[in-house]
């Protein structure tokens, strides 16, 4: 394969050019010129036309180099390392591996403060578990937060949950707490009262339900059914509803299905 420095008709010469030989082991022309002119790798070889290639010895010093720098050894011990005969290669390996573990040590420590930081400075409930449990009630656990996010995050609602979530404040997290209370008391009444889903009063509730799921994320009706059939067949959430209403859950989500079919959605395309 003809290089950029080959003159036309010129064979190719038994080695690499510096712009090959840079692309090869992943570092500038720059560098390898510095290389070169400090004596720590100069290419062997040269073309007919005189110019100046790496050969396979060339390459194979250019990576010891690379691995002995990636270690933290300085360029001037490199040179020593690889052309003093009696340079102990191992034994200078050993401490730099001693260093690297101690190194690693420290990392590890730095990369456990960055977690707890970024657990301090998460997006969403923006809240300590004590102050969320005064405004949830005694039944909510802090860490549903976290499992939401495993089971949601990457999604445009968790994106939008995020969003929002950052910026309410302790007093709207206690006025989203007192919407739902109302809500769900509104939901245990009309079950008790025995209204059907699709009729008016029912409805009207599932409105209700999709705004206040809307105060996190937009919320379509086709959406709100998925959600709904979690009420229905999650424990947690059939447990949850039952401590409101017994069957409460498995209501709701015929509530939302009917008024999802009312306006266009067929739950059983979802």
């Amino acid at each position: 394969m003809r290089d950029k420095d080959h003159r036309p008709g010129e064979p190719p010469a038994d080695g690499l050019t510096v712009g090959r030989t840079a692309a090869l082991v992943g570092v500038s022309v720059k560098t390898l010129h510095h290389w070169d002119a400090i004596g720590l790798v100069r290419p062997g070889g040269r073309t007919r036309s005189g110019y100046r290639v790496y050969g396979d010895e060339d390459v194979a010093r250019l990576h010891r180099v690379l691995v002995y720098r990636e270690i933290g050894v300085p360029l001037s011990a490199i040179g020593r390392l690889l052309d003093d005969p009696e340079a102990d290669a191992r034994e200078h390996l050993r401490r730099q591996r001693g260093q690297l573990v101690d190194r690693i040590s420290r990392l590890e420590r730095m990369v456990g403060a960055v977690d707890r930081m970024l657990l301090e400075s998460r997006p969403g409930i923006r809240m300590t578990p004590e102050e969320q449990v005064e405004i949830f009630g005694a039944d909510w656990q802090p860490s549903w937060t976290e499992e939401a996010e495993e089971r949601w995050g990457g999604t445009e609602q968790w994106a939008q949950y995020t969003q929002r979530a950052a910026a309410m404040s302790p007093e709207d997290w206690k006025d989203v707490a007192a919407a739902n209370e109302a809500l769900e008391a509104g939901l245990a009444a009309a079950h008790r009262d025995g209204a059907a889903p699709g009729s008016d009063r029912a409805n009207a509730l599932a409105e209700r339900h999709r705004a206040l799921i809307s105060t996190y994320f937009d919320c379509t009706y086709a959406l709100q059914v998925c959600i709904g059939r979690t009420y229905a067949e999650d424990p947690g959430w059939v447990a949850h509803y039952d401590s409101v209403a017994p069957g409460l859950g498995g209501w709701l989500c015929r509530v939302i299905t009917a008024n999802a079919r009312a306006h266009g959605v067929d739950p059983e395309t979802l």
